[in-house]
């Protein structure tokens, strides 16, 4: 078992962590975009972009630098690289980006957020792949005397956004987001980038 194969009726049986779904944000006010990331969509957006490595590359890291560079380089974007947390518990694989607190690093270090591409444009796959991913992180913070809580996670078909959130339980966002919303879906990743700001200053 790795973390594309578990179920979240999985996460619940071997780690005792239920999920439920709740709203978790309030309304915030949307963020402009700047007019690289403007620019950026349009191409994406004239392009027959169907694999979920297309989105990846067009789409998803576009976002994360964008927020990269409006906070200053506070957390690095890790691509494609694996999370080895435990691997006698399944909680090992390939990741699609990690958000990390270490900027000084080269390998992972102190992950603060998950994003996974979800496969053949199913956001529920995407989901519990992500709240797998968001254990692993928690197990390898751990491993490390990192306490980073709650951690944040999002899985994404490229149009549609799904937030998770994980301290005492999986709670999935009952609200998605869109890309075609933007300004709204870049003020939501800046909320929990401020947060952590507050968090690990």
């Amino acid at each position: 078992m790795a973390y594309t194969d578990f179920t979240l009726d999985d996460i619940e049986l071997k780690f005792g962590v239920r999920n439920r779904v709740a709203r978790l944000f309030e309304t915030l006010p949307p963020i402009e975009p700047s007019d690289w990331l403007k620019r950026s969509l349009t191409i994406a957006a004239s392009l027959p972009i169907r694999s979920e490595k297309a989105k990846s590359e067009s789409i998803v890291f576009p976002m994360l630098v964008e927020l990269r560079e409006r906070n200053d380089n506070f957390f690095t974007i890790y691509s494609g690289d694996n999370l080895n947390a435990d691997k006698d518990l399944g909680l090992y694989g390939e990741c699609d980006f990690v958000l990390a607190k270490d900027v000084g690093s080269f390998s992972l270090t102190s992950p603060i957020m998950q994003i996974v591409e979800a496969k053949r444009n199913d956001i529920e796959d995407g989901v519990r792949q992500c709240a797998a991913q968001l254990i692993g992180a928690k197990f390898f913070n751990a491993k490390k005397n990192v306490s980073i809580e709650p951690l944040y996670g999002c899985a994404t078909t490229g149009d549609d956004w799904l937030f998770l959130k994980l301290d005492d339980s999986i709670v999935v966002d009952s609200q998605k987001y869109y890309l075609n919303a933007v300004g709204e879906l870049l003020a939501v990743f800046q909320y929990i980038i401020d947060y952590y700001k507050r968090l690990l200053k």
